[in-house]
């Protein structure tokens, strides 16, 4: 994987106090304005923090306001999603910013309900079978070629089309370390771990080196996003003690500095036009 200087971004739930579009529209123009590189959204239907703003609706406003600053999901699931209308989203989107977006996709999890609440497929092995199908018929959208699929989730029958004018990065998200997500991660534009604790850069390599063996090149241009809080706005200056030069030593590609629903707004705010860490 190539080395590439750290970009660093800020990622949030688009619910609670993010829930209003307008707020996520006025955070991305001051994150931009602050020298952040990126805002990236989470991607959910129903929360216990009202209201609850939709992820790809809020990137077409959000895109039509910024003009340099990355935008994204993460992560979009697309065993809920129609695969072919999220391909048309983040296309549209992409063409909105003048390819700005990257799409970050993964199976999903049910801990607000996302799947049960609306009798969606909740067993993971399936929606790890749809999420390998969805995936190859998202890249034949973007790429416009003829795609005839028959398959256990979906069928379509993809005519040629015209290439996306701007190449949409698709980055996996990955919970687990197990060879098959890698292989998959390793297929895409890079890799989204999600994890329990803020990632250690020795936990870190490790990734890399799985990623390196999956087949991802030393000189291929692969991104690496590890998420946690290391601004020194926060109350307590960066509480989960990043190294970020380490981080990036280890492979880290983006850094992705969390805010969450239960923190205050203006604290947020706060966060954000202190610029990156």
């Amino acid at each position: 994987m190539t080395r590439t200087p750290l970009l660093r971004g800020v990622y949030l739930p688009p619910f609670g106090p993010f829930g209003d579009p307008k707020v996520l529209v006025e955070l991305a123009v001051r994150a931009e304005a602050a020298g952040w590189d990126g805002v990236f959204l989470w991607d959910h239907v129903v929360s216990n923090s009202a209201p609850i703003a939709d992820c790809w609706t809020s990137l077409s406003a959000m895109a039509t306001e910024t003009r340099t600053i990355r935008i994204g999901s993460t992560v979009t699931p697309l065993p809920r999603r129609r695969p072919w209308i999220v391909a048309r989203q983040a296309s549209t989107v992409s063409r909105l910013s003048g390819g700005r977006v990257i799409v970050g996709v993964g199976l999903g999890s049910d801990e607000s309900g996302d799947f049960s609440r609306f009798g969606e497929e909740n067993d993971v092995r399936v929606r790890s079978s749809m999420l390998g199908e969805a995936l190859d018929v998202m890249r034949s959208m973007w790429a416009g070629t003829p795609h005839a699929h028959s398959g256990e989730h979906y069928r379509v029958d993809i005519p040629a089309g015209t290439p996306e004018p701007f190449p949409i990065p698709l980055w996996m998200a990955s919970s687990t370390r197990h060879a098959r997500v890698i292989e998959r991660a390793a297929s895409c534009d890079g890799i989204f771990p999600i994890s329990d604790h803020t990632l250690r850069p020795e936990e870190l390599e490790s990734i890399v080196d799985r990623l390196r063996r999956g087949g991802v090149s030393r000189d291929r241009r692969y991104d690496v996003a590890v998420s946690g809080n290391a601004s020194p706005a926060w109350e307590r200056p960066n509480p989960d003690g990043v190294d970020l030069a380490a981080m990036a030593d280890a492979g880290a590609t983006w850094w992705m500095e969390s805010l969450i629903h239960f923190d205050p707004i203006e604290l947020s705010l706060r966060v954000v036009d202190a610029g990156p860490p």
